[in-house]
């Protein structure tokens, strides 16, 4: 098994990029406060949930018409809603999971009688989940920042000015570099199971027989079946190519933010930790830090379990001073065996997804 793993880097310079229900230290009843984690008094990280990342993600991936052809419809019930749990056809169900319960009253059949919707519905016979292969953390600031809240009023002017007085209304904001952790077991995409742990119950009766006249490859041992190598790598690929191209975030009309990768390293691995977490950081003033020795030790102490080069990818004028320092200890890694390809974020991810579908990628997911 390998797993792509790493992080990447946002910079949100003026930004609101995930609002919270409540507003920490509201001074207006209708004040729009932004998610953060407080750590003392003082120290407040601003923050933007796993769920909302895989959000962005996905309305990303949604704009790549040959992924929005193998994206899962989503149904609803009552309070409960889930995609179609069909991993052979549809691509997100594959690379983000899912949970889809048996009905009690009524099988799935009997359930889509008169909803037009549901007509193409996969039939249902046992609870099927599946945990996701793409793993993220929340994006947290890299350093403890100041929130500024900015008051401001709903006001007309014209002919169809409004009458009275302004209704004021107030929002924080902030300036900081988030940084999240990334992790893709690429050896579970395309690999469906039918054992019976949580989480591996990906098909029932209906989705084997689907597998079965989908002449995927059964692998008995491990209960499961699986695609050929090169949908699988394709799969990938195009979720790798999608977080070039990330977009989204709260807050976008008044404090536009791009949230594509200002910084990413990655690096396929033969297990699921994360060796690269600790290689930029933040310094004493809060400022970001590429920790060189960090990644020098890194790569010594991991380097037998790397299966490719470090991919690196960083924007020119983010911080250009750490990205000449990390590059100067690139170079002296090289001159010791370890590989790397450093360029600006969106050139390394595609070149990651082009190496996904060829010949080092069929070596990663076997």
């Amino acid at each position: 098994m390998t797993f792509l793993n790493g992080f990447v880097l946002i910079d949100a310079p003026a930004s609101a990029l995930n609002n919270a229900r409540d507003a920490m230290d509201a001074q207006y009843d209708n004040e729009v406060g932004v998610k953060m984690i407080q750590v003392s008094r003082t120290e407040r990280y601003p923050y933007v949930s796993a769920q909302a990342f895989r959000y962005w993600l996905r309305d990303t991936l949604a704009q790549n018409p040959e992924w929005l052809a193998h994206t899962a419809p989503v149904f609803r019930e009552a309070k409960v809603a889930y995609t179609d749990a069909n991993p052979m056809q549809y691509w997100d169900d594959d690379l983000f999971g899912y949970m889809r319960a048996e009905g009690k009253k009524t099988s799935a059949a009997e359930g889509r009688k008169g909803d037009a919707s549901r007509e193409g519905a996969t039939d249902i016979k046992q609870s099927v989940t599946r945990t996701s292969p793409f793993r993220v953390g929340t994006l947290v600031s890299l350093a403890p920042v100041n929130i500024v809240k900015d008051f401001g009023t709903m006001s007309r002017s014209g002919p169809n000015m409004q009458d009275g007085d302004p209704v004021p209304h107030s929002h924080q904001f902030y300036r900081a570099v988030f940084k999240g952790q990334l992790s893709l077991d690429l050896g579970r995409a395309g690999l469906f199971t039918y054992t019976s742990k949580a989480g591996n119950q990906n098909l029932d009766e209906v989705r084997r027989r689907l597998a079965e006249d989908g002449g995927l490859e059964h692998l008995p041992a491990q209960k499961a079946y699986r695609l050929p190598r090169a949908e699988r790598a394709e799969r990938v690929a195009a979720l790798v190519a999608g977080l070039a191209e990330l977009r989204g975030g709260a807050k976008q009309a008044l404090h536009y933010t791009d949230v594509s990768p200002a910084a990413v390293l990655l690096v396929v691995t033969k297990g699921g930790n994360n060796p690269l977490q600790y290689v930029v950081g933040s310094d004493d003033r809060g400022q970001l830090r590429v920790n060189v020795e960090a990644l020098k030790e890194t790569v010594r102490a991991w380097k037998d379990q790397f299966c490719s080069p470090l991919y690196v990818g960083w924007t020119a004028g983010f911080h250009d001073a750490e990205r000449a320092r990390l590059r100067a200890a690139l170079e002296e890694l090289h001159a010791d065996g370890m590989d790397f390809v450093l360029d600006h974020p969106r050139t390394v991810l595609r070149r990651l997804a082009d190496d996904l579908r060829g010949d080092a990628g069929a070596a990663w997911l076997d």
